[in-house]
C-alpha cells in the first residue's frame, strides 16, 4: 500500500451513523477506512436503460471498476405511473454478487405537479426544479399535505428496492438528495432547511421504519451550510465535472469537504467526468476513497454502430494509467466483503 500521508483527518473509525447497521455494511465501512488515505476505488456509474460502461471499460483496460453506481429513478411511482421500468436493483445484485461494491443514487421524480412540457420540461426530467411546481418547502411545513404524503409514498416505494438489496445481503452507499446545493434539484430549490428536513426523515423512515440496515449514508450536499449533522452522515460525497481532459486532483474542493464537519469522514468523488490522475492525488495530499465517472459520451462513443470507448473526457493512456497504478483498486483486488473482518 501507498502510505499517503500521516495527516489525522485520514484516520476514520468505522462507525456507522446506524446502530443497528448490518454486518456486511460494517464490513464494507471497515474495509474503506483501512483504504482510506492508502488507496482509491475506481469507480462507474451505469446508463440509464442500458450499462455498457463496465465492459467498455474491461475491453480498454483488462479490468472492471471496483464501484459500480447505479439509480433508483425509475422506481419512483410518479416515473412507474408513466411506464418507466427499471433493472438497476436486480443488476446491482449481480455486480455484489460478482464481487464488487455497490453506490445508488435517486434521481427522484418531483411526487407531483411535473410540468410536462417538452422538450425540456418532460415528465421523464422531474427531479429537476425547473420541470415541477412542487414546492419541497410547503410539504415539509405541513405534515398533514397531500405533498407530504406522497414524499412518504415515494420513500416507501424506494423502501422496497433497498429491501431487496438487503435480503441478498448488498450494502448499499446510499446517496440521495445529491448536489442540494446547485438549487437545479427540486429538493434543493428552497433552501437548506426543507432538504435537511426531508434528509432526515428519510433517513428516520428507511432506517426505524422500514428496518433497512444495509445502509452507509452519503451526503453529496456540496455545502457547508447543508450538512445535516455527523449523526445523519457515514461519508461526505463531492460532485466535480473538471473541463475535457483536465486531470488535477481537485484538492481545494477536497479540502473544501474536510471543512464541512470537525469529524473525520471519508470524503468520497461521489461524480466525476474526467479522472483525477492518480499522481495528482498523491502529490496534492487528495485521497478520495472512489471516484465513479459519470456514464454515457464521459466513457463511450458509436463507431459504425459499435460502442467503444471515448477519449472526449479522459484519454485512453490516463484511463489505463488509473486503472494499473498502484494506489488504486479495481473489482479484481477487492477482498471477499462478506468475510472481512467485522469493526
Amino acid at each position: 500500500m501507498i502510505n499517503l500521508t500521516s495527516d489525522a483527518n485520514f484516520r476514520v473509525e468505522p462507525n456507522l451513523i446506524n446502530p443497528d447497521a448490518s454486518d456486511n455494511a460494517k464490513r464494507l465501512m471497515a474495509f474503506l477506512c483501512d483504504m482510506y488515505g492508502k488507496r482509491m476505488l475506481t469507480g462507474q456509474q451505469a446508463g440509464v436503460g442500458r450499462n455498457p460502461e463496465p465492459e467498455i471499460i474491461l475491453e480498454a483496460t483488462g479490468k472492471y471498476p471496483a464501484v459500480m453506481g447505479f439509480d433508483l429513478m425509475d422506481y419512483s411511482p410518479g416515473r412507474t405511473e408513466r411506464g418507466a421500468v427499471s433493472q438497476d436493483t436486480d443488476l446491482a445484485i449481480d455486480w455484489w454478487k460478482q464481487g464488487g461494491i455497490v453506490t445508488f443514487c435517486w434521481h427522484w421524480g418531483a411526487p407531483k405537479d411535473l410540468l410536462d412540457r417538452d422538450p425540456d420540461q418532460h415528465w421523464s426530467k422531474g427531479f429537476y426544479a425547473n420541470a415541477t411546481a412542487f414546492d419541497i418547502e410547503a410539504a415539509m411545513k405541513d405534515p398533514s399535505s397531500e405533498s407530504f404524503a406522497l414524499l412518504l409514498r415515494d420513500i416507501d416505494a424506494i423502501a422496497e428496492e433497498l429491501r431487496r438489496l438487503q435480503d441478498e445481503g448488498v450494502p448499499v452507499l446510499w446517496r440521495p438528495l445529491h448536489e442540494a446545493s446547485g438549487g437545479w434539484f427540486w429538493w434543493g430549490a428552497k433552501g437548506p432547511g426543507p432538504c435537511i428536513a426531508l434528509w432526515k426523515l428519510m433517513y428516520d423512515r428507511l432506517t426505524r421504519l422500514h428496518g433497512l440496515n444495509n445502509l452507509i449514508w452519503v451526503w453529496n450536499g456540496q455545502h457547508g451550510d447543508w450538512y445535516p449533522g455527523d449523526e445523519y452522515v457515514d461519508i461526505i460525497g463531492e460532485d466535480i465535472y473538471p473541463p475535457e481532459r483536465n486531470y488535477e486532483s481537485q484538492v481545494d474542493r477536497f479540502r473544501q469537504a474536510l471543512s464541512y464537519t470537525s469529524a473525520n469522514k471519508i470524503i468520497t468523488l461521489s461524480e466525476n467526468g474526467p479522472l483525477p490522475d492518480p499522481d495528482l492525488l498523491i502529490q496534492d495530499g487528495a485521497p478520495w476513497s472512489w471516484c465513479c465517472t459519470w456514464y454515457g459520451t464521459f466513457v463511450y462513443r458509436e463507431d459504425n454502430g459499435r460502442l467503444v470507448y471515448s477519449e472526449k473526457y479522459t484519454e485512453l493512456k490516463m484511463l489505463r494509467k488509473l486503472y494499473d497504478h498502484p494506489f488504486t483498486l479495481t473489482r479484481e483486488d477487492l477482498p471477499d466483503l462478506t468475510a472481512y473482518r467485522l469493526p
